[in-house]
């Protein structure tokens, strides 16, 4: 049968396809208009899956947070390009993508794919919803996190929307969980620019911490030597990296050399517990600069520097009536651990002519 301009128009309406494609959609299942909305669902996945083979290293993260921040969700959506991640489609992909993992409290990409969803599976719904926008996009990763009756979650997506952060608050009662909302957020926000790795120096694997130290305190060493070369202050070079490495008696050891520096020094004995605690402080940052780099609540807070992110989570609950602390937090980068392919033009170019 002879298909029709009419027809087409509304086909192409309906589904977002190509002209050609619903023409050829309605000519195929003779101007059927349901059958030719299946055959262009299948074609599209048939689009998808010749993608398979390209890298999906742009992006966004979607973030999603209750009313009254018990939980909260998190997933990564990737795409080829990052002109396509400023696409109004693919961010309203996004937003139902975070929203599906929400209520579906999914914490594996697998499992979200088998999810119920209008009258599908969240999977086909997005298969289709790709195939209308026509790159490679998949989402990668996704964690939901929620808080008891006496703990807060809250997060952040910073402006380029390629960083996300959920962090929860463990405080004394449910009214300084709520006073906490705030401060989780700031929290999430410093943890999205200081790219910690893990929340405590207690996480760390000690063989890592081992590998690490040698390394770290070469190139304080080095890095002293161009201070010297050009006249600037120079580092204190550590013996250890962590506080993991700080044992009782390493800290004893470290006091005892401080008194005996002051007696050298012809200080008072007298005035010795005034000065003590200042440098014993000072031992303890230089000799983990490991934790301040990587561990979230051993990092100097941004908001206020002259206290670690567990001290001021810890003053804002002692502000709020009671005691506050944080137990976990998630932070997603887009395109996190992707290896992306640099693209050789001109081989490209020489493979298409050949």
């Amino acid at each position: 049968m002879a298909v029709t301009a009419a027809q087409v128009k509304e086909l192409r309406q309906a589904t977002d396809a190509p002209m050609m494609d619903c023409k050829k959609a309605l000519t195929e299942c003779d101007g059927n208009m349901e059958k030719a909305t299946e055959w262009l669902k299948e074609r599209g996945v048939a689009k998808s899956a010749k993608k398979a083979d390209r890298i999906a290293a742009e992006g966004s993260i979607g973030f999603k947070v209750s009313a009254d921040f018990k939980s909260a969700a998190l997933v990564e959506v990737n795409s080829e390009t990052d002109f396509v991640a400023k696409n109004d489609g693919f961010k309203d992909l996004v937003s139902k993508t975070v929203t599906q993992v929400f209520n579906t409290k999914c914490n594996d990409a697998a499992a979200l794919a088998e999810t119920a969803y209008e009258g599908t599976t969240f999977s086909v719904y997005f298969d289709q919803a790709v195939a209308k926008i026509g790159e490679k996009i998949e989402y990668r990763r996704l964690v939901t996190m929620d808080a008891d009756a006496n703990s807060v979650v809250n997060g952040y997506v910073h402006s380029n929307t390629r960083i996300g952060v959920i962090v929860n608050i463990a405080c004394d009662s449910a009214k300084t969980a709520e006073a906490l909302a705030p401060v989780a957020k700031q929290v999430a926000m410093h943890a999205s620019a200081m790219k910690p790795t893990t929340l405590s120096y207690k996480d760390f694997d000690p063989a890592y911490v081992e590998s690490e130290t040698k390394g770290r305190i070469e190139a304080i060493k080095t890095e002293n030597e161009e201070r010297a070369r050009l006249k600037k202050p120079l580092i204190n070079v550590p013996d250890y990296i962590s506080m993991s490495q700080l044992t009782p008696e390493v800290l004893a050891a470290a006091e005892e050399k401080i008194k005996a520096t002051l007696k050298e020094q012809g200080k008072p004995e007298k005035i010795w517990d005034k000065i003590v605690p200042g440098q014993l402080a000072r031992y303890i940052a230089d000799n983990t600069t490991l934790d301040k780099e990587q561990a979230l609540l051993d990092q100097n807070y941004v908001l206020d520097e002259k206290m670690t992110v567990a001290e001021a989570v810890a003053a804002a609950g002692k502000a709020a009536g009671g005691t506050a602390e944080v137990t976990a937090f998630v932070r997603l980068e887009v395109g996190e651990g992707i290896e992306k392919k640099v693209e050789d033009f001109a081989a490209e170019v020489a493979a298409q002519m050949g």
